[in-house]
């Protein structure tokens, strides 16, 4: 029950005689901070309460020991190790996975030598004396965490002899990786008529708790072969590491398994020189790489994110030239300014920062710039270009706009002076033969036919007829009324006639 101040008492940790108390059951989470707190009692008297202690389980907690099994079969010992809570039912450390365990083994005598080895909850020990007793006690450590923790019981057991001849395994494993494909050789003694069968097993399944001796299973290409080489790139997928090892037959009862040999991909594969290929335009020199692998191989390039380190120089017997280098994510590159009738040559090498890997240069590919143009005849052939082009161009332009202020001069200032006797007629001005003319105003005028017969000077008036004149028949006027002018005109005959 709480107190007043919040405190709980402790289950099994009451009046109790000893110096230490289990308080497991208080803990409801690992990572949650508690505060613990003791007084003493003395009959009726009781002391004062301790200063409170605050305490984080995950961070105080040691690893205990692991459980350790041992078993000696054909000259090899086989230790199985149990993680340290295995038999509990409330676990500080969930996940076993994380451990890792350091074996600590030597001979049982008195001038044994400690040898120390990493190993997997389930893994061998080789290379021991046959009928010779060896000790081993194991370790559980939290790298991650910085946590090592304590020692297992020493258990000891007595190696076997091997049952087979040493003659018949394979030895020597060692891999060649090159751009993602992988080969597995080995050696054979020179030992005749002996069949093969290449294994591997995924990584992942070595750090699990679980016995994994049947779990093996063989490369598809490499089952009872009699070369002493194997091409696994097939089971190579993605990331992640394998264990292969070799079994060698010699007829129905004789057999004999290699050590096993550790592959990471991505680290054990050497990054092979990419492909260089090169192409001239005006005054660039380009520079087309192929990844290696091929263009289509996406593994290598996407994995180790290659990058491209280029070497080019202008290929001179006469003079020692400089090399120069760029450094490139893209397949593409560019060389600018170069100089004409020049053997340029190039050389690219890939390599990826991630891995720390690089591959080998490639093959020297070269080019020669065609033949240039002396720089000033240069200069005067665009000089001449340009002032053809203004020529053409400026030209026609003039000559339009020549025309155009023509018209418009004429029909707006016209440079002509209308004759003195119409120049004010109307109070009008002749118009532009460009404009639409106003309708011209119409005189009305007659004529006056005379007879003069043969009896006389007696003249005889007829009648008259009406027309019209245009005002542009020059020494004609044209009478306000026709029968006014008509009459006048009548008259003045007359008088003249008298």
């Amino acid at each position: 029950e709480l107190d007043a101040e919040g405190w709980r008492a402790l289950p099994g940790c009451q009046a109790v005689c000893g110096t230490h108390c289990d308080f497991s059951s208080a803990i409801s989470e690992y990572y949650e901070l508690l505060a613990l707190r003791v007084r003493a009692r003395a009959g009726p008297a009781l002391s004062p309460w301790s200063p409170a202690l605050e305490v984080v389980p995950e961070h105080v907690a040691q690893i205990g020991p692991p459980g350790l099994e041992l078993q000696s079969t054909n000259g090899v010992i086989k230790v199985k190790v149990s993680p340290p809570e295995a038999n509990q039912r409330k676990k500080m450390w969930i996940n076993d996975i994380m451990f890792k365990y350091n074996l600590v083994f030597w001979e049982n005598s008195s001038h044994a030598q400690l040898q120390r080895k990493n190993i997997f909850p389930v893994d061998t020990v080789e290379d021991l004396a046959p009928d010779t007793t060896y000790c081993f006690k194991v370790q559980a450590n939290l790298p991650t965490d910085g946590k090592q923790g304590l020692f297992s019981p020493i258990s000891c057991v007595k190696n076997t002899q091997k049952a087979v001849n040493d003659l018949l395994c394979a030895t020597n494993l060692s891999v060649l990786a090159l751009n993602m494909k992988f080969q597995l050789l080995w050696g054979n003694q020179d030992k005749q008529g002996v069949h093969y069968n290449v294994q591997y097993i995924l990584g992942y399944m070595k750090v699990l708790n679980d016995d994994y001796s049947g779990r093996w299973q063989s490369v598809p290409t490499c089952e009872n072969i009699t070369s002493t080489c194997c091409n696994f790139t097939s089971i190579i997928n993605g990331t992640g590491f394998y264990y292969l090892r070799v079994q060698a037959r010699e007829g129905h009862n004789k057999s004999c398994f290699s050590r096993e040999v550790k592959v990471d991909p991505l680290k054990t594969n050497a990054i092979g020189p990419p492909a260089v290929r090169l192409d001239l335009s005006d005054t660039l020199l380009h520079i087309l790489i192929s990844p290696p692998g091929g263009a289509e191989d996406g593994f290598m390039r996407d994995y180790y994110d290659l990058s491209y380190r280029i070497l080019y120089w202008k290929d001179s017997s006469d003079k020692e030239q400089e090399v120069k280098q760029k450094e490139v994510k893209q397949t593409m590159a560019t060389v600018p300014e170069l100089s004409p009738s020049t053997l340029y040559c190039v050389r690219v090498q890939a390599f990826s920062e991630l891995y720390n890997k690089s591959s080998a240069y490639s093959q020297q590919q070269c080019i020669q710039t065609p033949a240039g143009t002396p720089v000033p005849l240069i200069i005067f052939g665009i000089f001449m270009g340009a002032l053809l082009v203004l020529l053409l161009v400026a030209t026609p332009l003039v000559f339009v706009l020549y025309q155009a202020c023509s018209k418009i001069k004429y029909v707006f200032f016209p440079s002509c002076q209308l004759p003195l006797n119409i120049e004010g007629f109307g109070a009008q001005l002749f118009s532009s033969p460009y404009l639409s003319a106003a309708e011209e105003p119409v005189e009305s005028c007659c004529v006056i036919e005379s007879v003069i017969t043969e009896e006389g000077n007696q003249i005889d008036f007829t009648d008259y007829k009406h027309f019209k004149q245009s005002s542009r028949d020059s020494g004609n006027y044209s009478n306000d009324d026709n029968n006014s002018g008509s009459k006048g005109s009548k008259e003045t005959l007359e008088k003249e006639i008298m």
